[in-house]
């Protein structure tokens, strides 16, 4: 035998035949395996012939919306809201944080000026609309309403003025007086 060293260059594929099938099962092993997985990820129960999965009812549930909205009707009859209800929905967006110049509620010092004025200039500035306000007078509330809220806000800003009686109220009052 001869002597000869061996050549450290040799590896596990000897002919052509073993590397033409390691390069096809480099490719077809991953390829087998990855379908595998799928198959397994995907193979949660799926509805079987003759059930309800595309029945209306189902089919609703699936595709129902995530949130609704629902609309009611305002139950409070047009003039009746109260100063302080007038004051929250249209008032107290400007009026909270002194926006425009508007005078703070509850502030006497901002208010006190106003209320020198009277009432009823007051109310004809929210009617009219005054500076940056706009005018209330074509506005969700009645005149009534707004001036409900304007003695309201001058109210808390230290004066003394008395607010006009919801109708409903009066109507009652009216009543019971005029009863034997």
């Amino acid at each position: 035998m001869s002597q000869e060293p061996h050549s450290h260059d040799e590896g596990p594929i000897q002919t052509p035949q073993q590397l033409i099938v390691a390069v096809v099962l480099a490719f077809v092993v991953p390829v087998v395996i990855i379908a595998l997985l799928v198959l397994y990820v995907n193979s949660a129960a799926k509805s079987a012939a003759g059930s309800n999965a595309l029945a209306p009812e189902s089919v609703a549930q699936r595709i129902m919306p995530v949130g609704s909205v629902e609309i009611q009707a305002v139950t409070v009859a047009p003039g009746s809201n109260s100063g302080e209800a007038v004051y929250k929905a249209q008032c107290a967006a400007c009026h909270e944080a002194g926006a425009l110049g508007s005078p703070k509620f509850g502030d006497a010092a901002a208010w006190g000026p106003r209320i020198a004025q009277g009432l009823e200039t007051l109310w004809n500035s929210a009617m009219k609309g005054k500076n940056a306000m706009p005018s209330q007078n074509s506005g969700t509330f009645t005149p009534d309403e707004i001036k409900r809220a304007v003695v309201h806000m001058a109210n808390a800003g230290g004066a003394k003025f008395e607010a006009p009686a919801v109708a409903a109220a009066a109507s009652e009052a009216a009543s019971a007086a005029s009863a034997p």
